[in-house]
């Protein structure tokens, strides 16, 4: 099924529509091949959803979705983000539907969300490839992709009160193209 979907996916951006594949992150091993034959390689503009990435506890050891960001950064032509949350989200999926230079992938975790007002934000495009700093600091400085930028904030903050070392935390929103200007 997955296989389909992608290729189906490479088949309706031919086409000129701009279609959103959703695939659990542990399952796009199953379209690999499709992905860099049928849609990277033609710089095909789809985006391709990475639901349940990271780890999922209770969905069972199948549907860990631990080596997506390992085996699809290799890939080219092809732009890689994660949400730090739903706002986020939200803006990577305007983004996504706005580039047209190749395959578009948003990775995302299972289950609730960070609380973050997604409904009461407008839609605004990312600049491709850039992140965002979270926390000013000195000495130190944490690089975060996804959710996991929220807990690096927390643990950051809990340093600095416990410590005075403050971490700079980086939101790098973007795996590929990585940002090295941030």
């Amino acid at each position: 099924a997955e296989e389909h979907a992608v290729t189906f996916s490479a088949g309706l951006a031919v086409g000129g529509l701009k279609p959103y594949c959703v695939i659990y992150s542990t399952f796009a091993q199953r379209a690999y091949d499709e992905f860099i034959h049928d849609v990277a390689l033609q710089h095909l503009p789809i985006v391709l959803c990475l639901d349940r990435a990271g780890l999922v506890g209770e969905d069972g050891a199948t549907h860990q979705g631990a080596f997506d960001l390992a085996s699809y950064r290799c890939i080219p032509n092809v732009t890689i983000s994660a949400p730090k949350d739903e706002v986020e989200l939200k803006q990577l999926l305007y983004t996504g539907l706005r580039f047209t230079h190749g395959p578009f992938v948003i990775r995302y975790p299972r289950g609730c969300g960070e609380g973050a007002p997604w409904r009461e934000i407008p839609f605004r495009e990312y600049p491709v490839g850039k992140g965002e700093k979270l926390l000013d600091g000195e000495r130190v400085a944490v690089l975060a992709l996804g959710p996991v930028a929220n807990r690096a904030l927390e643990a950051a903050r809990r340093l600095k009160d416990e410590t005075g070392l403050c971490p700079a935390v980086l939101n790098m929103r973007f795996l590929k193209p990585i940002d090295t200007a941030i």
